[in-house]
């Protein structure tokens, strides 16, 4: 009697799931913006709403925000998310899995060569602009891969919307209130990535958050699969 051949798996069903690569990102962009906000003159790379609303205020002249800076950040970041749309129209058809390892690997290369601008030029003139410049084309990049992959709730780096469902969609609002861990999950990856950053700017320097950043980037390049 012939044993019969197991089905062979589907190669996009190994790695990490999706959900948790995309809650562990939202940490990451927490990192980067506290790096932003804190450590290059209250500048956004990851948040680009807050970035418009920044740029309104250095345009008005409040003292301690920049308009080259922010906008320099809104610029790379479009560049990035350019970028990003060409790769998804190559690669969105094929494999899921393959695809989001890519914009991992960008992301990862991206920001790790912000650490190391961070490590070796710490007070150099230029080095505000290349880290604001290597964060916010990584983070453009990721954004537009992560608004082509459609995970419900899972931004990665703005929450107005998750929040506004998080409420609304509750048992108290109109609905079950069955997405509500998932979007409770991405608020406290958010605000646990600031404070992580927050903490390591202010005691550390600008350096080691991007780095850890990179390197969380980097693992999940390696380890993501394609499945929600």
């Amino acid at each position: 009697m012939t044993t019969p051949t197991p089905p062979a798996r589907d190669p996009e069903t190994r790695g990490l799931r999706l959900v948790t690569v995309l809650l562990t990102l939202t940490v990451v962009s927490g990192l980067i913006d506290a790096v932003g906000y804190l450590g290059l003159g209250r500048v956004f790379t990851a948040n680009m709403t807050g970035n418009v609303v920044v740029l309104g205020f250095a345009a008005a002249g409040a003292p301690g925000f920049s308009v080259s800076h922010t906008a320099a950040s809104l610029a790379c970041f479009l560049l990035g998310a350019v970028t990003g749309g060409r790769v998804a129209a190559r690669r969105g058809r094929g494999s899921r899995r393959g695809w989001a390892r890519l914009t991992l690997a960008a992301e990862a290369v991206l920001v790790g060569a912000s650490a190391a601008v961070a490590f070796a030029w710490p007070d150099a003139e230029g080095t505000r602009y290349a880290l604001i410049a290597l964060t916010a084309l990584a983070m453009g990049l990721r954004n537009a891969t992560v608004r082509k992959l459609g995970v419900p709730d899972l931004t990665t780096t703005v929450l107005t919307m998750t929040l506004t469902a998080l409420a609304s969609e509750s048992r108290l609002g109109d609905g079950t209130g069955h997405r509500s861990p998932r979007r409770t999950a991405s608020a406290f990856a958010m605000a646990g990535g600031a404070c992580l950053g927050a903490w390591l700017v202010l005691h550390h320097g600008l350096g080691i958050p991007l780095l850890i950043a990179a390197l969380a980037s980097a693992v999940l390049a390696l380890v993501a699969s394609g499945r929600e």
